[in-house]
Parts: structure tokens; sequence; C-alpha cells
């Protein structure tokens, strides 16, 4: 009985070693462990570097809410033609906008949110970090998109995975660096890079430890730590935070009524570029408006139009990816869909952020959720607001 009691003791005290050395060496799995899949308010954990809005706002224009949107027929998830109705509160959306023309002509809000409530947008954050690409490239802070990354960030020289990686890549998704994402089993989504990225305490310090897969710009594999790079890149360029040069060049310039944030690693520290943006609603829409715009502010010439036209159109390149009926890629860290049109693209977050801009019918939409929001309904809203047909592909309807 002794002898048993003896090898139980052992074991426990064998687990509790493997566990400490874990935890030593890996120190973001207690969060992980603790938080598990972040939500929309999740930031509030992290240090935030805090964005501060325009000296004068811009307001958009609101008139009667078009509540016959409610009843309009919407895909879900399932393939199911249901009411936009059923279709915000299945999938757990706090807040629906449509402006059209400057003018907010539908909103809908879930209890306890509004549109200026300060919400994480997760993978929106990505692309912003565009938008700030674009700015700094205006501005001659970066040179070229073909300029090798380690021009701008030297602390990686001594990577040999980096020497080759140049920042198109790194735009394009194509850095062939090892990246594992959550989308998996439970155990393996913890043991991801995608959650040590996002639990870690020190971003810079798990890059520079990075292995390469891949030659660099010869595969695409959607990866946030391509992003974390690109936000280096710019803040060696600029000389300033990622949080205050998008402050100073973006926010401020368009009107942002509230502040926004991004979510640090520590305090004073690195902002995750691609999953810790924090926003309202409302404010997120005059990003809608500036790129709509073709990058103008009121006569003010924010973002090159060059870069947008860029950003939001394939224009010759072949698509990385094509998913969901529409055939969306990803471009630039936006989302461009191609069938059965092109020229719309949205901004997208993994719990159902989205801020969609349809140039056609001069359209903005920005959705927040709490856990994905099901298909893609943001065409057919467009034009039916403006009056335009739209027909969802038959061989998408469920039978």
């Amino acid at each position: 009985m002794k002898k048993k009691g003896y090898h139980v003791l052992l074991l426990l005290i064998l687990i509790t070693g493997v566990f400490a050395i874990l935890f030593y060496r890996r120190p973001e799995l207690l969060k992980v462990l603790r938080y598990q899949n972040p939500d929309d308010q999740t930031y509030r954990i992290f240090p935030q570097s805090v964005v501060a809005k325009a000296d004068t706002a811009f307001h958009f224009i609101r008139t009667n809410n078009r509540n016959d949107l409610d009843t309009v027929s919407v895909m879900n998830s399932k393939h199911e033609l249901v009411p936009f109705k059923k279709y915000f509160d299945d999938g757990q959306l706090t807040v629906f906008m449509v402006i059209r023309d400057d003018t907010l002509i539908y909103e809908r809000c879930a209890p306890g949110y509004s549109d200026t409530t300060l919400s994480t947008l997760f993978s929106v954050g990505k692309s912003m970090t565009s938008v700030l690409l674009g700015k700094a490239l205006a501005e001659g802070r970066i040179k070229s998109l073909t300029d090798l990354l380690i021009t701008y960030v030297p602390e990686l020289r001594s990577n040999p995975a980096f020497e080759r990686i140049t920042l198109r890549d790194l735009l394009s998704m194509k850095s062939g660096l090892e990246f594992t994402d959550a989308e998996s089993n439970y155990l393996m989504a913890i043991f991801s890079d995608e959650a040590k990225y996002f639990y870690t305490d020190d971003i810079k310090k798990q890059l520079l430890s990075t292995k390469s897969a891949q030659p660099p710009g010869t595969f695409y594999k959607y990866r946030s730590i391509d992003v974390f790079l690109l936000g280096w890149a710019i803040e060696n360029a600029t000389g300033q935070k990622i949080a205050q040069y998008f402050q100073d060049k973006i926010w401020k310039k368009i009107g942002a009524e509230y502040p926004a944030s991004w979510g640090l690693d520590h305090p004073d520290g690195f902002a995750n570029t691609a999953s810790r943006f924090q926003s309202t609603a409302i404010d997120l829409a005059k990003i809608g408006r500036l790129y709509l715009n073709k990058g103008n502010y009121n006569g003010i010439q924010v973002i090159p139009e060059e870069w947008i036209n860029e950003s939001v159109h394939l224009n010759a390149e072949s698509p990385a990816l094509s998913k969901y009926w529409q055939k969306t890629t990803f471009h630039y860290m936006w989302w461009l869909p191609q069938l059965p049109v092109n020229g719309d693209f949205s901004a997208e977050g993994t719990r159902g952020q989205r801020l969609y801009v349809d140039p056609l019918t001069r359209t903005i939409i920005v959705q927040f959720a709490l856990k994905g929001g099901g298909d893609f309904p943001y065409r057919k809203i467009s034009r039916y607001l403006s009056g335009l047909p739209f027909a969802y592909p038959d061989s998408y309807k469920k039978d």
C-alpha cells in the first residue's frame, strides 16, 4: 500500500514538474487557458494605447430607420433564406448599420450595445495596418513594397528566415514563415501560434525566433505573424508607435467622434496589429467612407487614391484563394468578392466584425457580432436598399 502511494506521489510530482516547465517556457498558456476564445470585450485585460478622437467630428446624416429591412430574406450559414431580423438574432449580432451617401438609413443594436460601444474588431486590425502602410509609402517613410523587411527591421538580420522577405510578401501573406492557426481541435488551438501571439506579453521576442517553412513569395497562408512584422516595419520607418501614427495620420483626419485603441503586449509595448484594434461602429464606418471616397476626406487626400485602387482591386493578379459563393479572395489585407460581379470589398474579424463597402451603390455596412454572424448578406442588403436586383446563386441555396 505504501509502495502504491509512493508511485502516485511520484507521478504527481512528475506531472507537476512537466507543467511547471511548460508554463515557464510558455507563460502565455496561463492566459490561454483562463480566457480561451476572446470576445469583443476581452481587450480590457490588455494594456491599451489610446487613439485620440478628431478635434472636429464628422457626423453622418440620420433619417428614419428603414424597418422594412427586418423582413428581407438573406442567406444564413446553413444556406437557408431567413428574415434579416432572424439573421441578426441567430448570429448574435450586436450592431448592424447601413449608410448610403453619408446617410444612416438603417440601424439595429442588441440590448446593451450601440453604435458608440467600443469593441475589439480582431482581424479588421489587419486592414487598418494596410491603411497605415499606404500612408507610410505616401510619405516616403517606406520606399517600396519590394524593399526587404530587414531594411526596416534590422533587429531580424540575425535570423536567416527573414533575409529574403519583402514587404509585399508580408502584405500578401506569403512570408513563408511557420505559423499554426487556431482552427483545429481544442488542444491544438491552445498550443497554436495564433493563441500564443494573442496572449503573449512580448510579441517581438516571439518573432525573433521564427523559422521558415517555405521560400518567401511562393505560398499564401493566412497568418497573423506577417501583420506583426509589417507593424514593426511601420514603427521603425516612421519613428512612431502604431497608435500614435494611426491617430495623427488617419483617425483625427477622418472626423472620428470617439477614441479608438490598439491592444499592447505589455505596458508601453508593441501593438497587436493583427487582432487587437478597438473602435466604435460609427467611427469604423468613417474608414469605409474614406475608402469609398478614394482616400479623400472633405477635400483633403488622407490616403493616395492609387493606394486605395491597388488595395481593393486585384487588377491582373491571380486570386490568393477563393471562398464562399461570392468567391472572395484576400488581397492587401482586404477581402474582395469576385462573383458574380466585383468592386465591393470588406475588412473582416473572426467574431463577425465587418466593414463592407459597395462603391456601386455607395453603401457602407458595419456589423459587430459575438460569434460570427453567418453568411454574406451585405450585397443583398445594399442592392435591396438601392432598388437594384439581386439573386443568390441557385447552386448555393439549400434544397
